[in-house]
């Protein structure tokens, strides 16, 4: 419910805005801009900023959503598995906020770069900074800087299409490969290195990345954790997926699992159904049908529990990755709270790629916002920032990189509460009208810059679909920025695969 000191506050004439979808504007005195809702601006399009738009805008609030890339969605786009297309489908809902008539989205405007947070909190009475985790964890240890060791965020956005990791090109000239981490993502990569290509055709994955695939010799991948099989970090879903892999069997390593079966009477039902999936898949003598696929299975993934990498190991040039050195683990207590405590105990294992899958964090874009450095977080207390008024933060930079899209939401929704409660009890000034966008847009105008509005995103939309179209494919993504930006003139569509997608006339 709306406060009444919102609703009197809205109420700054006899005419307010219509119901929500109507496209009439309010008329106010000359002190108010385009109307005298408050306005939102919100960093950021991933789910995070959608579902806080989505939230916000159910009263009487006007939303802008800005976005470094030209196309909106996020880690949706550039970080859910190809394979994984039903997941893609809350684009849907992202897509009916975007088109509401109190919400806009401006691509390619850089914050921290472009404009500053200060100008943006001159222009709307509340700034939301929910821009993600873009930064990668490092492994921290000798050789990680070697050709053939990436993170699994570069590594996904290369598959995913992210402009910046475009020229990527991995290596996949080698036999075995070691991932680091034991999570979604880790689990995401091990899936499209071993997939068979035929079924990565008909997703949208990027066509470079199924051409360096469809040469892939990678036919070993080893998922590497330094705790146990109890505080492995995957769902069961997508160690399904792995367990039924066409053309792939199980590698596992039996004395990892000693003690599991009995533990597991304690655990709660979720990790329960996750681990007895991984003993049968461990343990267990699979049945006819199954042993005969295994028989003819041409690629392996495995798990290697209470492992920690120690160095990545040169060949003798000393310019790529020869192997990964591990040191072997024991636990210290048990369930989630279990520590990995080195034992001294060492080993090596030859491989020509790792893809280092430990996490991703959150950076500072602008000096003047509290960042947290060792916890990568804007500092909050449920998503108001810390001695800062009127700025608030949602997603992965209000948490940590932790998490599905559903948490997400509901991280996201709580800080649109928070955001609102402010309104309501007069703790974020509502009293002055501010510009919104409309003094952002001359900033940006007289920077140069030119954001993508999502009329034009739907523009992109409708290029990428016809030319995955071409190709059997769901889309194929423009890869590079300047292709998606539209021109001063017309914008002429190809739906051919290696055209480019506007030309001037």
């Amino acid at each position: 419910m709306i406060g009444h000191k919102l609703l009197k506050l809205w109420r700054c004439t006899s005419l307010l805005r219509p119901p929500s979808g109507s496209a009439g504007i309010t008329r106010c005195g000359k002190a108010c801009y385009s109307s005298c809702n408050p306005k939102v601006c919100i960093v950021g399009s991933g789910p995070a900023g959608f579902y806080t738009a989505q939230h916000i805008i159910k009263v009487y609030v006007e939303v802008d959503i800005y976005e470094r890339l030209p196309v909106p969605f996020g880690l949706v786009r550039f970080g859910v598995a190809p394979d994984h297309p039903e997941v893609k489908n809350v684009i849907n809902t992202f897509t009916q906020t975007a088109k509401h008539s109190r919400c806009s989205f401006y691509g390619n405007v850089n914050v921290g770069k472009d404009v500053s947070i200060d100008e943006l909190q001159q222009a709307y009475h509340a700034v939301v900074l929910s821009y993600g985790a873009e930064g990668n964890r490092s492994i921290g240890v000798p050789g990680e800087g070697l050709a053939g060791v990436y993170s699994a965020k570069d590594f996904v956005g290369w598959y995913n299409g992210l402009p910046n990791c475009r020229e990527l090109s991995p290596d996949l000239s080698c036999e075995t490969a070691v991932i680091l981490g034991q999570g979604n993502v880790a689990l995401d990569v091990a899936r499209i290195l071993l997939s068979p290509i035929d079924s990565l055709k008909k997703t949208d994955i990027t066509q470079p990345a199924l051409e360096a695939l469809a040469q892939s010799q990678v036919r070993r991948v080893l998922i590497v954790g330094r705790r146990g099989p109890m505080q492995i970090a995957c769902t069961i879903k997508e160690l399904r997926e792995m367990v039924n892999l066409p053309g792939t069997r199980p590698e596992m390593v039996a004395t990892d699992f000693e003690g599991v079966a009995e533990a597991l009477k304690d655990v709660p039902r979720p990790r329960k159904r996750l681990t007895e999936l991984m003993l049968k898949t461990a343990l267990e003598k699979p049945g006819e049908k199954e042993q005969e696929r295994r028989n003819k299975a041409s690629r392996i993934w495995g798990f290697r529990f209470f492992r920690s990498p120690i160095e990545v190991l040169a060949d003798p040039n000393h310019n790529k990755i020869a192997g990964i050195r591990l040191a072997v683990n024991k636990l210290e207590g048990s369930g989630e709270g279990a520590q990995a405590v080195l034992t001294g105990e060492e080993e090596d294992v030859p491989c020509g790629l790792v893809v280092s899958s430990i996490g991703y964090k959150s950076l500072s874009i602008d000096p003047s916002v509290p960042f947290d450095s060792r916890k990568a977080i804007v500092p909050n207390i449920m998503g108001r920032v810390q001695q800062a008024a009127g700025l608030y933060c949602s997603g992965w930079l209000k948490t940590g990189p932790t998490g599905v899209i559903a948490t997400t939401m509901n991280n996201s929704f709580d800080t649109a509460r928070s955001l609102m409660e402010d309104m309501d009890s007069g703790t974020l000034d509502l009293s002055a009208a501010k510009p919104g966008s409309q003094s952002i847009s001359a900033l940006l105008e007289k920077r140069g810059v030119k954001p993508v509005t999502f009329s034009d995103w739907e523009k992109i939309d409708n290029v990428e679909m016809m030319r995955g179209e071409a190709s059997g494919k769901p889309r194929e993504k423009l890869l590079k920025v300047e292709e998606m930006l539209p021109p001063p003139a017309t914008w002429h569509l190809s739906s051919t695969v290696n055209a480019p997608l506007i030309y001037y006339i």
